[in-house]
């Protein structure tokens, strides 16, 4: 057989605009269920029948307010009559509005109830049913018929009809028209499943409001009613009143499609004053050209969407190509492992997986993400251009897990503390200040150890000082100095020669990197980047200011590079002029030598020494310049760290408060605490680095401590081992190890940032009794997914996904804790699981399920998904799938029904 997804084209793909066209399940009607026909108008409101020459005019501006209002159901229901809304369904069926037939009954005992059927329903079989109503004869513009409400409730499922009852807080409601016990005894009535409001239920009066929250003791149901918004729409001008119109989901507009969303309304229904969900990213379709899954498409849904099939039918295939076309890596060499042979073996070389996704945010735009094996993903715009980025960039924060791989955020040392950061308030400066501090920090540790390198060097040069001043004095003692003078004096006058070249080289290293800065780059202002832009006239301006400046700079540029000439040519005939007269000393120098070398004193040992001297005299400003330039980067540094700790502390307290939002979010399901600077993971890191040796046992005493300060611990090591030893209790060999690695070492700790750590506790009490919570260590594998599982549920608007999460689940928080959560996040984001437990497609109400079937082509191996088997609960071949693959079929679920005594 044919697969879904496929045409009779070539080479078997479907055109991707056609995916679309497939069924992505249950979605949001806009529903009008209480519409009246033009004989209604006659009868009931025959001044506004007035306005209308036939019913045809009548049809016409109705079906115009209908269309205008984005009305896409209605339901005609005059008071026991059919035959009269023909005209108005074929009206309607025509402007492309679905019609369900139906009537309003009023019972003997005066109750309105509205009776809705199947749109292809014929009217006859609807008159036939009025008939076993009792009314015959239509004398009476509202007849009452024979059954009473309760008889007319239990003929719901005989008759195949959806039964609403009618405006229930006014005139002719239920609430409203009977009295004690029939009032309780009707309304708790099983088939009673949904009654209409013309409003909010807070806007109900006072003496039914508890009634149909499911508060009043004396009404309470299991299963509440359903409250949809419908009320006589008799005109056009009352399809825009509020709560005339409401919000169904279906897959299929049907009766089913209503009584599926009356038994599950916070699902499926959708009042006028219920805000709309906000927009989310979503992946929008999935098509395979070869592989496994060749030829096969899906339609994703916004929502929930769930994968159903056997073992084999390519499940876990579906869920790793998305992995693979969006580029997103597995956590754990299992995962890893388990998707790489998916990717060789199942989906295979050669085949083409491709991926639409739309991003809402900041505005509306599909993309279209394509990855052949073995080669990256590429992503192309609308138009099919493709663009130079990763799907990252088009639809970030997407969350994968294989199977088995959300139990890997379960393993100790897993960054669970990440999982908060979509409940933090973003705040972008905070992360600049961070980065600035750290980016500052890290230049004051270079630029301190730069000084205290200079400084150590100059004064080990300096202690030689003494010595050769004192080997100085001998000579001056012995009348040498005075001999010699004229050439000690070249001595002095060459350093004051050298030192002009030093001050002169500064003004050449700016010329050079004036140099470099020019001409000012200004492509950022050409023609073709002001394209479109409406003040690029005036913006245009600035190419003016930045050229005029670029131009004065160059001459700047020009005049010091001359001045700088100017200098270094008098400087040479200085030179020259000096060069002469130090060669003159040095023939009178060389004379004097030799004289006193006959009397055996060594003339030149006392200029070697009048140059390190003169050489050294120096380093005394530059130490002193050095120590003073030292302490200010100090201070400067504490000012830092100041700031640092502020930093941190910032980001701690606002991690704390997600926390404390997750907590109250999953309020007796799952606590969440963080603890500052709680993983010294880093500064264990840093010690063995710098350090090394044996460091177990001054780890174990670091981690003991409740509270690390690190700026106080780097202090402590600059005073030595024993300080080190006396407050943080190390031994002397590790407190000496410590100690004697040096500034570096502690600088580097003074400014390590250790992470906060995240403390899960899951509730393992039975419902309703006190709560019993467990930190994370002390669960099985089962509750630590479902702790980390309803973190992952919480707060994003990018897709989650995951392949069969009751693997790792156990089964009552599947429907205690995961599924009433899903059931609430999915308006605000998309969800795609694979599945084998019912309870996530069933009780989730996943808006779209999706049947996996093994293909028929045995030899080679392919799975296809079935159109007939895309759809919703509501749909019937899908409801039979689910509940073959997935319950084992009717009678196995019978059978538990009746071994459990339900």
């Amino acid at each position: 057989p044919q697969m879904i997804g496929v045409t009779s084209n070539s080479d078997n793909i479907k055109a991707p605009q056609s995916v679309t066209e497939l069924s992505n399940g249950a979605r949001f009607f806009k529903c009008a269920l209480q519409v009246n026909p033009f004989g209604y108008v006659q009868r009931h409101r025959p001044q506004a029948a007035q306005r209308y020459a036939a019913d045809t005019d009548y049809n016409e501006a109705l079906i115009s307010a209908l269309v205008a209002n984005d009305v896409e159901v209605i339901a005609i229901t005059d008071h026991y009559r059919v035959s009269e809304m023909a005209s108005l369904r074929q009206a309607a069926i025509n402007a492309g509005i679905k019609v369900l037939p139906g009537f309003e009954a009023v019972t003997k005992d005066g109750v309105h109830m509205l009776c809705i059927f199947d749109q292809h329903r014929p009217l006859t079989e609807l008159e036939r049913i009025i008939g076993d109503c009792g009314v015959i004869e239509h004398a009476q513009s509202s007849p009452l018929g024979k059954l009473d409400v309760l008889e007319l409730l239990n003929k719901s499922g005989q008759w195949a009809a959806a039964i609403v009852a009618a405006h229930v807080a006014g005139k002719g409601g239920l609430l409203k028209t009977l009295k004690g016990q029939a009032r309780v005894s009707t309304w708790q009535c099983d088939d009673l499943l949904a009654c209409a409001l013309p409003g909010s239920v807070k806007d109900a009066p006072d003496d039914i409001r508890n009634i149909l929250l499911n508060k009043d003791g004396e009404h309470k149901r299991e299963r509440p009613v359903s409250i949809i918004n419908a009320q006589d729409i008799s005109g056009p001008d009352d399809v825009a009143k509020p709560g005339s119109t409401c919000w169904i989901k279906m897959s299929e507009v049907s009766v089913e499609g209503l009584r599926q969303a009356f038994l599950d309304s916070d699902s499926r229904i959708r009042l006028a004053s219920d805000p709309q969900p906000d927009d989310h990213a979503e992946l929008t379709t999935l098509q395979w050209n070869g592989g496994f899954l060749d030829g096969a498409s899906v339609h994703f849904n916004s929502n929930l969407n769930v994968l159903v099939g056997g073992r084999g039918t390519g499940k876990s295939t579906v869920i790793e190509s998305l992995r693979y076309v969006l580029g997103l890596n597995p956590m754990g060499s299992d995962a890893t492992n388990a998707h790489n042979d998916i990717v060789k073996h199942v989906l295979r070389s050669g085949t083409k997986v491709s991926l639409t996704v739309s991003s809402h945010h900041p505005a509306r735009r599909q993309y279209r993400i394509e990855r052949t094996v073995p080669n990256p993903p590429i992503v192309r715009n609308e138009q099919g251009d493709v663009l130079q980025i990763t799907p990252a960039d088009i639809i970030p924060r997407v969350e994968l897990f294989g199977q088995h791989e959300i139990s890997e955020l379960t393993k100790p040392g897993a960054a669970k503390t990440q999982l908060l950061d979509r409940f933090m308030e973003e705040d972008n400066s905070l992360n600049r200040r961070k980065t600035q501090i750290k980016r500052e920090l890290g230049k004051s540790h270079l630029r301190i150890l730069e000084l205290m390198k200079d400084i150590s060097t100059a004064e080990e040069q300096l202690n030689r000082l003494p010595g050769l001043e004192e080997t100085l004095k001998r000579f001056k003692d012995a009348g040498i100095e005075d001999q010699l003078k004229d050439r000690s004096d070249i001595v002095k006058e060459e350093r004051i020669r050298s030192m002009v070249a030093e001050r002169i080289e500064p003004f050449r290293q700016l010329l050079d990197s004036l140099g470099d800065e020019l001409p000012i780059d200004v492509v950022f202002l050409s023609d073709k980047s002001m394209a479109g832009l409406p003040g690029g006239v005036i913006l245009k301006k600035y190419s003016r200011v930045l050229g005029d400046l670029s131009a004065g700079i160059n001459d700047l540029v020009s005049e010091i590079g001359k001045a700088i000439q100017v200098a270094e040519k008098k400087n040479l005939e200085i030179e020259k002029e000096w060069l002469v007269r130090k060669h003159a000393v040095q023939q009178r120098y060389e004379k004097t030598l030799r004289t006193l070398q006959k009397a055996n004193i060594d003339g030149e040992e006392f200029i070697r020494l009048r140059t390190q001297i003169e050489h050294l005299e120096p380093l005394k400003e530059r130490l002193t310049a050095s120590r003073a330039a030292l302490n200010d980067l100090w201070q400067k540094r504490r000012s830092l760290l100041a700031e640092w700790q502020d930093v941190k502390a910032e980001y701690f307290r606002r991690l704390d408060t997600a926390a404390r939002r997750v907590s109250r979010k999953l309020k007796g399901r799952v606590r969440v605490e963080v603890t500052d600077a709680g993983n010294r993971g880093p500064l264990e890191r840093l010690l063995r680095e710098c350090v090394g040796g044996q460091l177990a046992q001054t780890i174990d005493r670091l981690n003991q401590l409740d509270h690390l300060s690190l700026t106080q611990f780097a202090d402590i090591c600059r005073q030595g081992s024993e300080r080190l030893a006396e407050v943080y209790g190390l031994t002397k060999t590790q407190a000496k190890h410590i100690s004697d690695a040096g500034e570096d070492l502690f600088l580097n700790i003074e400014a390590l940032e250790l992470p906060p750590t995240t403390t899960l506790k899951l509730n393992v009490g039975a419902a309703g009794a006190e709560p019993v919570w467990r930190p994370l260590e002390a669960l099985s594998t089962g509750q630590k997914a479902t702790a980390i599982l309803l973190l992952l549920l919480l707060e994003s608007d990018a897709p989650l996904i995951v392949d069969q999460p009751e693997d790792d689940l156990d089964n009552r928080f599947i429907t205690d804790a995961i599924v009433p959560k899903m059931r609430e996040e999915k308006r605000r984001r998309q969800f795609i699981f694979a599945t084998h437990n019912a309870n996530v497609p069933v009780l989730g109400d996943a808006e779209l399920i999706l049947g996996l079937v093994a293909g028929e082509d045995t030899e080679q191996h392919r799975a296809r998904i079935p159109e007939q088997l895309m759809g919703s609960i509501d749909s019937r071949t899908v409801r039979e799938m689910v509940e073959e693959v997935l319950e084992g079929g009717k009678a196995a679920f019978e059978m538990r029904r009746l071994k459990y005594g339900f």
